[in-house]
């Protein structure tokens, strides 16, 4: 019996670690449960390695994840060396967790070894240069890495993701060499945390603004994202972070082009990398 309250103990203090005041209904638990909802960014690492063996571990965790008809349309690049990293760095707007973590993952939305195939067998893949096939890459390539996110955390690891990488997806594709049709659509620091980037679970929206029953109803938002930002803003306190709330932040990152980070030319970044979007 006490096993069970202590477990029970842990699911509330998750979830409320999760979610603040706004607590959901509590479910079934389990570890793996309980590790995903530890998870938290983390922007400073030691430079120990992991283990031999972690960088193939985590690959074959992403494997294991589902792909769209089995096309595995994504590859990733792993990047230890200290050059490559800091140049990862600076495109990424200088993050200088990219250059101190010892490994990082470069994930690949990647059309081209599908057409490797078709040329192979002589064939055209007229599907391929369509909007829905990019789409299928990015959503097979995320899926993968937040499969090894998990193991990488059930190892002991910590890991953030590095979306600035898009900041100008050219120059990533030079420093990866990587082929037309393949973008490297995010990054990933993974390693040991130092004790000072350890941090806390960063609260999110309440379920009731995300989770809809039947048919898509926005019904008392307002009162849901006031109370969110109630509870961001008092996150940011406790961090000594900008004392912003959630609505605002999306408001900062948005209500001006120059939010996106040189993002707003992904378009024409696709085209310049072989990707026709049709």
């Amino acid at each position: 019996m006490a096993d069970i309250d202590i477990a029970l103990d842990g699911k509330q203090a998750a979830l409320a670690a999760r979610y603040g005041a706004a607590v959901p209904k509590a479910g079934p638990w389990n570890d793996t449960i309980a590790l995903m909802h530890r998870h938290r960014s983390v922007r400073g690492y030691r430079p120990d390695p992991p283990p031999p063996g972690t960088l193939e571990t985590l690959v074959a965790a992403a494997q294991s994840a589902a792909t769209s008809s089995n096309l595995q349309t994504w590859s990733v690049v792993a990047i230890a060396d200290a050059g490559r990293k800091a140049r990862l760095a600076r495109i990424a707007g200088g993050q200088k967790h990219i250059e101190q973590c010892p490994l990082f993952l470069a994930w690949i939305a990647d059309l081209s070894r599908l057409e490797r195939v078709g040329r192979a067998a002589g064939r055209s893949l007229e599907g391929l240069p369509y909007l829905e096939m990019f789409m299928i890459a990015l959503v097979d390539a995320a899926l993968a890495a937040q499969n090894a996110v998990t193991a990488a955390e059930s190892l002991g690891l910590s890991t953030v993701y590095i979306g600035a990488l898009r900041n100008d997806p050219e120059a990533v594709a030079r420093e990866l060499a990587l082929p037309p049709m393949a973008m490297a659509c995010f990054g990933l620091c993974v390693g040991y945390a130092t004790p000072q980037a350890a941090g806390e679970v960063k609260p999110r929206l309440p379920q009731a603004a995300v989770l809809h029953h039947e048919q898509y109803r926005p019904d008392g938002e307002p009162a849901l994202h006031a109370a969110y930002d109630a509870t961001l803003t008092q996150f940011s306190r406790r961090h000594e972070m900008a004392q912003a709330s959630w609505s605002e932040r999306v408001i900062a990152r948005l209500g001006k082009v120059g939010g996106l980070m040189g993002r707003d030319r992904m378009r024409t970044a696709l085209q310049a990398l072989g990707w026709e979007l049709r």
